[in-house]
């Protein structure tokens, strides 16, 4: 199966797609990430990563070399409540340096876990700081300079579940692996020896596989024993955009990047870049079974969208329902309004994309690009300016999308975020708040989530400061 290249014409325009995505059997059980362990030592939850190398069998019989974290492909699924003090002890058994950068998490700069904070092989990074945001679907996953897209293709990647008073009381799907399922949705492709094959073959956007994975599993299906279930859908592809459907209904789509919307909205399909998360809850009858597909996904206008899996459609993830099942009551809760409101900006900031660039300038580790002052709300301005597939992510932050010339951001881009998939030539307006934390020293990033861009340069630095402060040099952290 692997390493068999398929040719299929893809879509009603006839220019075969240069990404087609195998078919496949749904005859393997989706594989669940197992919870981390953790301990409680001197009030502070502390979880244990060990970077390392493995075999998997993605399909039987043959063995392909990987990496994962605790195991020898993905992540444990860490999770955690708001208010509480974790620690990550870190360990890189991988024979190159890496990082592990906590994803959409709100946190000091220099626990950030990016370019600025590489673990050596044989290394051991103990991070520390106070979960203070609401509560949702996040994820870690290395961001070494120059070397990510390997590090997150190869397997490094798992999720970071946050919990706090309005979650658990809750009225969703809740119960971890059963139904409230991680869906890590990753594209891969095989040598024909089993090994992975990592070249992009020159694609603009980066590597497109013709293998499509959830947790790791191929041609996976769950078992349903519930009315409703409910699917942390992350894009945990280096370069692929989803647009997630259901084959036969629609879902409600609960929450996005940075957690619950303020209502459930009704969806038929949902674009995700690489980065994105959603989460949305799926209804069941007895003994039916129902299919998660990504249709053509909607790449807003890019040059060649055959180029970019622009054409693809395939199965993700099949359900299957039990002859009972447990009821389940519909999706609703109390919702946090974070409150950021346009009035409140003092700044606003404009990004261009193109290229290899932002703004002009590739990536330069001692460069800062940016400086904000802690305590203040900004309006950052991004356009793709370029007729290529990218995606927006900011550290520390989660942001909200606000209207652009009076048309309201989709349902989908209604909630908290921190990645945005950019269609060319439109301008996203992005509000945010940066609170807490003030290191002139220490940056963080927002780059392009298309891994292959952002290692070739497609990222800046920004450092958040007190009032009156000037950024400091970075230069020495490494």
């Amino acid at each position: 199966m692997l390493g068999a290249g398929v040719a299929a014409l893809a879509g009603c325009d006839a220019i075969p797609s240069t990404s087609p995505v195998q078919g496949q059997e749904f005859d393997r059980p989706l594989a669940i990430p197992p919870l981390a362990a953790s301990r409680l030592r001197d009030g502070v939850r502390v979880f244990e990563l060990t970077a390392q190398e493995g075999r998997t069998a993605f399909a039987p019989g043959i063995e392909t070399p990987t990496w994962g974290f605790n195991a020898a492909h993905l992540g444990p699924t860490l999770r955690a409540a708001r208010g509480e003090q974790v620690a990550v002890e870190v360990t890189n058994e991988l024979s190159e340096t890496t990082s592990v950068h906590w994803h959409g998490m709100h946190l000091p700069a220099r626990y950030d876990g990016g370019p600025h904070q590489p673990i050596e092989p044989g290394g051991t990074w103990r991070p520390t700081w106070r979960i203070d945001q609401p509560a949702a679907t996040l994820w870690y996953h290395p961001h070494p300079h120059g070397a990510t897209e390997e590090h997150v293709y190869r397997g490094l990647a798992g999720l970071f579940l946050l919990d706090d008073e309005y979650s658990r009381a809750a009225s969703l799907p809740s119960e971890y692996g059963v139904d409230d399922v991680p869906v890590i949705v990753q594209d891969k492709k095989f040598d024909d020896a089993g090994r992975l094959d990592a070249d992009s073959e020159g694609n603009e956007v980066g590597l497109f596989g013709d293998v499509v994975m959830t947790n790791g599993t191929v041609g996976a299906y769950h078992e349903v024993t519930t009315e409703r279930i409910r699917l942390r859908l992350l894009n945990g592809s280096t370069a692929r955009t989803y647009q997630f459907v259901l084959a036969d209904r629609p879902f409600e789509l609960v929450a996005t990047d940075g957690g619950l919307l303020d209502r459930p909205v009704r969806m038929d399909s949902l674009r995700l870049a690489p980065g994105e998360r959603a989460e949305i809850v799926v209804t069941m009858r007895p003994r039916e079974r129902t299919v998660l597909r990504s249709e053509d996904p909607d790449l807003g206008g890019v040059a060649a969208p055959f180029a970019f899996g622009g054409n693809d459609s395939f199965d993700v993830l099949q359900l299957r329902a039990a002859e009972r099942l447990n009821p389940s009551p519909e999706p609703d809760w109390q919702y946090e309004d974070t409150g950021l409101a346009e009035a409140e900006a003092t700044v606003t900031r404009t990004f261009e994309l193109q290229n290899r660039e932002i703004n002009g300038l590739r990536m330069d580790m001692n460069r800062i690009d940016e400086t904000v002052t802690v305590g203040t709300t900004e309006i950052w301005e991004v356009t793709n300016s370029h007729p290529v597939s990218h995606s927006f992510h900011i550290h520390d932050v989660q942001f909200e999308v606000l209207p652009v010339d009076g048309q309201a951001p989709p349902p989908e881009l209604s909630g908290r975020k921190d990645t945005v998939y950019l269609e060319p030539n439109r301008t996203y307006r992005l509000i945010m708040r940066f609170e807490d934390y003030a290191d002139p020293d220490w940056p963080y990033m927002y780059h392009c989530h298309m891994l292959l861009h952002e290692d070739e340069g497609m990222m800046g630095q920004f450092v958040v400061v007190e009032p009156g402060q000037r950024a400091g040099e970075v230069a020495h952290h490494h």
